[in-house]
């Protein structure tokens, strides 16, 4: 098997089919030459590989979606205009038409706002768990509506670890699909397709892309999930547009396969609400994938450190990271993540939110921001920005309070970094 490293530098491109540019060109072209008549009718009807149109497929997003496929192991994938589309996408392609997913109050705030608050309106409804790693809470939830479970392979900013393998085997012996977000420890970190998962996505604005200059979100297709098990009825019915050449009317799963998620994604939700990862941010992403696993392993490496200070820092009085030994969740760390659990981290201290608002006004190297997986180093208060719109009991649940920070770690040096911390919360009390 070729080597991660390897694969995101060249996974999903060729020179040679491209005016042999090394680097992946961005074809800023809003569509495409048919050719000819025969040709447009096939590449129209789905059945021959290539590009017509940018709002459903663009060379540049082409090799972004190959290439993040090959580093998840998929099938196949569909690159977005940002996270949230595709975590949106992926429940509502599985939903659809009145089906119920089940999820964990531990996740970012827009994708429990989504769930609990805006789906329910396109007759999609959630059913929440206070565990998604405690099985008899979630098999206690799985009804004759219920299409999927979706959960955060790593919780943010709790950091808590899901245990995808009993998950997805509990999922798949109820004919359900395991939908996991694999944003916060990127690929690299981990492969949720080897643990079971069906469904991967990203935002790919954090660590893939990693220098917090491009928007963007993908959705990645294992090809093993059986859509046609009586659950998915929008799979299974004939529809015109992906009829043949002849206008035979066809299924998804009848025309595709394996491939009926990832093609309904892209010529019924991008073709149709037009979510589209534009071409230049698609390489933005490319070329932060040339660095990804340099970039997440010293992440890893600092988080880990300044972790392990803060635990015995005055006034911190507990340090959320999965990664340190003597976490409850050590032994789910040691299985899924050897090389670490990612860059962001988050910890409480004394005090009230006058604390936390000089702690956040006192750091120099730290830039105030909603983002994580950036190059730079970043500091958060969720209570007020990054889950402001969750209701008060699901903050708690997933434990955000006004007393919590988060951080994000980039490639600073280390010592700086702690010795900013350092002094900004001297400096609040």
């Amino acid at each position: 098997m070729v080597d991660f490293s390897t694969q995101a530098i060249h996974a999903g491109y060729e020179a040679r089919c491209n005016g042999d540019a090394v680097s992946v060109p961005i074809y800023a072209s809003a569509a495409f030459e048919l050719e000819d008549a025969l040709r447009g009718q096939a590449l129209a009807a789905g059945i021959q590989e290539g590009f017509e149109y940018s709002r459903v497929a663009n060379p540049t997003v082409d090799a972004l979606e190959r290439r993040l496929a090959a580093l998840e192991g998929g099938i196949g994938a569909v690159a977005l205009s940002s996270g949230m589309a595709a975590v949106s996408y992926a429940l509502m392609c599985a939903g659809e038409g009145g089906g119920r997913i089940i999820a964990s109050k531990n996740l970012y705030g827009a994708s429990v706002d989504a769930l609990g608050d805006f789906l329910p309106q396109f007759g999609i409804h959630a059913d929440f768990v206070h565990n998604i790693n405690d099985l008899d809470e979630v098999e206690a939830l799985i009804g004759p509506d219920t299409r999927a479970i979706f959960a955060e392979t790593v919780a943010n900013p709790s950091t808590e670890i899901t245990d995808l393998e009993p998950l997805a085997k509990l999922a798949h012996q109820h004919g359900i699909a395991l939908i996991v977000d694999n944003t916060v420890p990127t690929p690299y970190l981990l492969r949720p397709i080897e643990f079971g998962a069906d469904i991967v996505v990203h935002s790919t604005t954090k660590g893939i892309t990693g220098h917090g200059n491009a928007i963007g979100g993908v959705i990645v297709d294992a090809g093993r999930f059986d859509w046609t098990n009586g659950r998915f009825p929008q799979f299974t019915r004939t529809e015109q547009v992906i009829a043949d050449i002849e206008g035979n009317r066809r299924s998804f799963a009848g025309a595709f396969g394996n491939a009926a998620f990832i093609k309904r994604i892209r010529i019924k939700y991008l073709r149709t609400f037009g979510a589209v990862q534009s071409p230049f941010n698609a390489y933005l992403s490319l070329i932060g994938l040339e660095t990804l696993p340099q970039r997440v392993s010293q992440q890893v490496a600092s988080a880990t450190a300044i972790a392990e200070h803060l635990a015995h820092t005055p006034h911190v009085i507990k340090v959320n990271y999965s990664g340190l030994g003597n976490t409850p969740q050590y032994a789910l760390k040691a299985k899924y993540f050897p090389h670490g659990v990612g860059q962001i981290l988050s910890f409480l201290v004394d005090g009230d939110v006058n604390n936390v608002r000089r702690i956040i006004d006192g750091v120099q190297l730290f830039s105030y921001v909603p983002n994580i997986g950036d190059a730079r180093s970043l500091i958060v208060d969720p209570v007020n920005i990054t889950h402001r719109e969750v209701p008060e009991d699901y903050r708690l649940s997933a434990g955000v309070t006004g007393n919590l920070i988060r951080l994000s770690i980039g490639l600073e040096s280390v010592d700086d970094l702690i010795a900013d911390l350092d002094q900004a919360i001297a400096g609040a009390y």
